[in-house]
């Protein structure tokens, strides 16, 4: 069955791969990134039904503005993915610069809140869909010097169960991990040895039927897509 899917961050990593690889299977995307050049791309490379905008998830009123037009233009979405984020040059906590730790919680937090809040209510009036909220194992574990992305991941883990437990039967928010992945965030982390670990190509292979195939089963429960 055909998905319509709303996916934040698609300009590049995981959101860009998995984008790519829905449309390809035959789902409708419809995606948010910062940067314009990209979604002008995305626009240009797949076009109608499709449907890709330049805004900044940490701006409650261009996610407003942006879900008001989505949501009177398509149905409300079947799969919601909440995948934009950032991560801080590692640093000891007490030597992130104050603007840098609030970039990443307007970021990683509170624009996961704005696309929710904005989204959410026209999904609960169609009585479906299922919201994934991209978590992390540092959503699950701490490791020094990503105290800011640990603290907005364990945020993550929080937010999305609490907020299953709020939503309506035959709907789901679940908090996904979506493993050790080679990306750009990735290499900020480990620099040259996140070479080392999963390709973006070899897990999207995983990813996308794992995300397809959730439900109102899974309501609140902290998955992993499978290695």
């Amino acid at each position: 069955m055909t998905k319509l899917i709303v996916i934040t961050g698609v300009s590049r990593g995981l959101g860009q791969a998995l984008t790519e690889r829905f449309i390809q299977s035959g789902h409708t995307v419809l995606g948010c990134a910062r940067s314009e050049a990209a979604v002008e791309k995305f626009n240009q490379k797949f076009g109608s039904p499709h449907n890709f905008t330049a805004l900044d998830v940490a701006d409650e009123e261009q996610v407003k503005a942006w879900a008001k037009r989505l949501l009177s233009e398509y149905a409300p979405p079947d799969l919601l993915i909440n995948n934009a984020a950032l991560i801080n040059e590692l640093a000891p906590l007490w030597q992130i610069p104050s603007e840098d730790f609030s970039r990443l919680i307007d970021v990683n937090i509170k624009g996961v809140a704005n696309v929710i809040r904005h989204f959410i209510p026209a999904m609960i009036d169609k009585g479906s869909g299922v919201i994934v909220n991209l978590s992390s194992g540092w959503g699950r574990s701490t490791s020094p010097q990503v105290s800011s992305y640990c603290a907005s991941k364990w945020a993550i883990e929080g937010m999305t169960r609490s907020l299953a437990q709020e939503l309506p039967p035959g709907m789901a928010a679940i908090p996904l991990n979506p493993g050790i992945i080679h990306t750009e965030m990735l290499e900020i982390c480990y620099g040259e040895d996140a070479a080392n670990y999963t390709a973006i190509k070899d897990w999207v292979e995983k990813a996308v039927p794992f995300l397809l195939q959730l439900s109102p089963t899974d309501n609140g429960m902290p998955l992993t897509v499978p290695a």
